[in-house]
């Protein structure tokens, strides 16, 4: 019975090219080094004493930065191409990690971020643009979800080793491990997988799945990106508000809150493909997939409300979990397949883009909630965002669903 279920999850990840699983491997000792993340807004506001206002204000240049970085990445990936990009974000942003820990005042830090985060971010469209020329057409969700394990299993390695590195070392020994992770990243992935010039999906004889023009003409896209900005927002609350609240609140250390952020990798590691495969064998729809996610998420920020029991932090982190799973994969295989396909690095661009502006608004809007009004009132104001969410993901599969009829009609 074990050897079958085995089987069956192996059987998961078969048919993907050499170039993925290197890229995927890439991803991984990458995002297990950014070990930074978790514990910048403890790092600023516990290491450094900035007030909670400030700290939310550095994150709003992290952001700003992301943002910049994003559109940067998506829009140069589609005129000197994806994998120059890569090589130079990774590699750039590691020297730059280097040299973070020794920027410790508020403006010093507040430009140090928004450099870094331009120069960082500018992987994340040329990854997603570089799995449209690595990956088959029939393996594109199932490659950006392994891309996406590599990210949470880096994650559930990260935390808990940061936590330890914290409590031993200190803050300051994540900067290096952050550099260094960038730069080893990037090196296999130069040695390991040459440039492609020219992928399937920017061939004309294989058309995009929509016939739009321009992103810009696309209204079904961008009220998507409006639900997927306010998913975002939420999430984020894991990496700002929530670490903060694990202590003031219930008095977990650094390495708790790593142990709680290690839970959550290893279960999308070990749930997410084989959820991911269920769904695209039943020919499930994927915009009522994400929008079941928005509504967990939404969820899960309401549980929070409840602030006399430590145990509710770990169911939580069981709805957020489950959220991201149904959410995030098929929201990124969305975003790609309303793309033309000579429009696939603007269109992830501005995907990315929106999780970079939930950056901001997450980091920023949760601090000052938090410091004006307290922390009760905002996971009512998060959980009141994840209702408006949700409902205009149902909004969304209605147009998606009549711009489906009228083309068949015609």
């Amino acid at each position: 019975m074990i050897q079958k279920a085995f089987r069956n999850y192996i059987s998961n990840f078969q048919g993907f090219s050499r170039e993925v699983w290197i890229l995927t491997l890439v991803t991984f000792i990458n995002r297990a080094g950014t070990m930074v993340l978790p514990f910048l807004s403890k790092y600023l506001h516990e290491d450094l004493h900035f007030s909670l206002s400030q700290v939310g204000t550095i994150m709003v240049f992290f952001g700003i930065g992301s943002m910049l970085g994003s559109w940067l990445g998506g829009k140069l990936s589609d005129t000197i191409g994806f994998y120059k990009i890569m090589i130079f974000s990774l590699l750039v942003s590691g020297l730059m990690f280097f040299g973070l820990r020794f920027v410790t005042s508020f403006y010093g830090l507040c430009i140090s971020m928004f450099l870094i985060m331009t120069v960082s971010d500018m992987f994340r469209p040329a990854m997603f643009v570089s799995l449209g020329a690595y990956a088959k057409p029939e393996n594109r969700t199932r490659a950006l979800t392994l891309v996406r394990l590599a990210i949470n299993l880096g994650f559930a390695a990260g935390p808990a080793l940061g936590g330890l590195i914290i409590m031993n070392v200190g803050y300051k020994g994540l900067f290096w491990v952050d550099g260094a992770t960038c730069i080893i990243a990037i090196l296999i992935f130069w040695i390991k997988v040459k440039e492609k010039k020219k992928s399937t999906y920017l061939d004309k004889e294989h058309p995009g799945d929509v016939l739009v023009e321009s992103v810009f003409k696309d209204k079904i896209y961008w009220l998507f990106l409006v639900s997927t900005l306010i998913v975002g927002i939420m999430f984020f609350q894991l990496f700002t508000t929530v670490p903060i609240y694990h202590r003031e609140q219930f008095g977990l250390t650094e390495l708790q809150t790593g142990l709680l952020l290690t839970l959550n990798g290893v279960l999308v590691f070990f749930l997410e493909m084989p959820i991911v495969n269920y769904i695209e064998k039943n020919k499930k729809d994927k915009l009522k997939v994400i929008i079941l996610g928005c509504f967990l998420m939404t969820i899960s920020l309401f549980l929070m409300l409840v602030n006399t029991w430590s145990g509710i932090l770990l169911i939580m982190m069981l709805f957020m979990t489950f959220a991201e799973m149904f959410n995030f994969p098929f929201s990124n295989a969305f975003a790609l397949s309303r793309a033309p396909k000579h429009h696939q690095g603007r269109y992830m661009a501005i995907f990315a883009m929106s999780y970079s502006l939930a950056h901001i608004l997450s980091a920023k809007i949760g601090m000052t909630i938090i410091d004006k009004y307290g922390y009760q009132t905002n996971w009512l104001f998060m959980g009141a965002l994840g209702v408006i969410g949700t409902l205009i993901g149902i909004y969304v599969y209605n147009l998606v669903e009549k711009e489906k009829t009228n083309v068949k009609s015609s």
